[in-house]
């Protein structure tokens, strides 16, 4: 693979994030900002050593990545005839309408009016410069950056710091396993000849000026052509959002000690049955493993589980990815594939309850918080001054509406996911009653024979604390941001 670009995709334009995750970098710290003076962050922004997602051999020791809110890209000065072009989702914001909140779960205890970030004007950020090191090297990083002129354009609203769980998450589950394969190549097929599950995803559903998997581009901001700095190809000079994506933001707190303190008790105090339950909630075991068969952590659908038997439906993993999608059975020929676009093929039981995933999907790059906790440690009381552990939730995707918000509400937070009643995600549910009272915190587990063994009472396992809709611009599209409201 080139070190600039393959395919017509410019490496050195596209933020790194997008194509590494930085996995090497285990340190890293995320600073919320305020843009106090204008023409300040547009001097700092101008020389700022933003990584690209160029290979580099050996990879670099450290990275700086950049996203703006709508907010912040007005007090950079960019025009409202410029902001137009961004979506409606981004423009309003996370918080920006009360229903947006309610189908996005944030109510209760998660309500934005609790939250310690994005919940209100006064603490909402207008760009988050996010910081990457080896170990040893974050603190030397970020000091280098924060100079005269940093101190001069930016009030820092939130610190978000970050730990190295060595590939797990806070309940102890092995994490970053699932995640789509961008198709960097460009040979992805689109909906009329991909007809089955696959893992890889359309470069469109992640970075703007690419087909997504409609074959589609999807709105974006455009200026006149010649206005954007010089770029490989004449197609890009015009296109302020190519090469770059939203990013949705949300810092989640985790009650690790409720979590195993809950299962252990709806377990009987059997470390093998509490194991078991948490797995089943989870959909994979603590490893890593899927419950359903599988080649390798990634490699399965839920056909060969159609009842739920071995992970369950209302499962956090197969919510967040039902995976089997619409044209789930064998299709042979033209005219079998025309049968199943117009849904006229009886399908096999529960398999077309669900939309196929390939329009939902999300690429993940978020960092836990706070120190590990054993789940045998996790039984006990918490001690004074307990810290607090979570996830710094952060997606990537070129639309907000129809990919990360899709999947929160129509879900993750949907109660009759799958044909089911009275339950929630397991782990991001708010537990809150729907409007006719009717609970939603259950968790069901699908018997070989007789009804499902219900567990009932779950409390809420994860808070959200903060929240916000960023735009992480290409490179190009960085200096135009700095130079546009000069």
């Amino acid at each position: 693979m080139a070190s600039a670009s393959v395919s017509g995709v410019d490496f050195a334009d596209i933020q790194g994030i997008v194509r590494f995750g930085y996995k090497h970098m285990t340190e890293a710290c995320f600073l919320l900002l305020e843009i106090k003076d204008a023409a300040a962050a547009r001097v700092w922004l101008s020389s700022a050593p933003v990584s690209s997602a160029r290979d580099q051999k050996p990879p670099p020791p450290t990275a700086l990545q950049i996203a703006f809110t709508a907010p912040g890209l007005r007090a950079m000065g960019l025009s409202e005839a410029l902001m137009a072009g961004f979506s409606s989702e981004f423009l309003s914001g996370m918080t920006g309408e009360e229903s947006r909140s309610r189908r996005l779960g944030d109510v209760g205890a998660s309500a934005p009016a609790g939250w310690r970030w994005g919940g209100n004007p006064q603490q909402a950020p207008h760009l988050a410069a996010m910081f990457y090191a080896e170990p040893g090297r974050l603190a030397g990083w970020m000091s280098t950056l924060q100079d005269r002129i940093w101190e001069s354009a930016f009030r820092v609203i939130e610190t978000l710091e970050t730990s190295d769980l060595h590939g797990r998450e806070p309940f102890g589950f092995a994490d970053g396993i699932s995640e789509p394969e961008l198709d960097w190549g460009l040979r992805r097929p689109f909906v009329a000849d991909q007809l089955t599950y696959t893992n890889q995803l359309a470069l469109g559903e992640c970075l703007l000026g690419f087909r997504n998997e409609y074959g589609k581009y999807t709105d974006r901001p455009l200026v006149a052509a010649g206005d954007l700095p010089s770029a490989e190809d004449d197609s890009s000079k015009c296109d302020v959002g190519r090469n770059g994506t939203y990013l949705v933001f949300r810092h989640l707190q985790q009650d690790v000690r409720g979590f195993w303190q809950f299962v252990d008790r709806a377990a009987g105090g059997a470390a093998s049955e509490r194991d078991k339950l948490a797995e089943s909630m989870i959909g994979r075991t603590l490893d890593g493993d899927p419950l359903v068969a599988a080649t390798g952590k990634n490699g399965f659908t839920y056909e060969a589980d159609a009842q739920g038997l071995r992970c369950p439906f209302g499962a956090h993993l197969r919510r967040a990815n039902p995976r089997t999608a619409d044209f789930s059975t064998a299709v042979n020929g033209t005219l079998d594939k025309l049968i199943h676009q117009l849904a006229l093929k009886p399908r096999k039981f529960r398999d077309d309850l669900i939309a196929s995933t390939r329009f939902h999907r999300i690429v993940r790059r978020g960092r836990e918080y706070g120190p590990a906790l054993a789940r045998e440690d996790a039984l006990q009381p918490a001690p004074p001054g307990d810290p607090e552990r979570g996830l710094h939730f952060i997606c990537l995707n070129g639309n907000i509406s129809r990919q990360f918000e899709f999947v929160q509400n129509a879900w993750l937070m949907n109660s009759k996911f799958n044909g089911m009643t009275g339950e929630s995600d397991p782990l991001l549910g708010n537990r809150e009653p729907l409007i006719d009272g009717s609970g939603t915190d259950a968790f069901c587990l699908p018997q070989a024979a007789g009804l499902s063994s219900r567990v009932s009472g779950l409390p809420q396992f994860i808070t959200v604390r903060g929240g916000a809709y960023f735009f992480l611009p290409g490179l190009r599209a960085l200096r135009y941001f700095v130079r546009a409201g000069a």
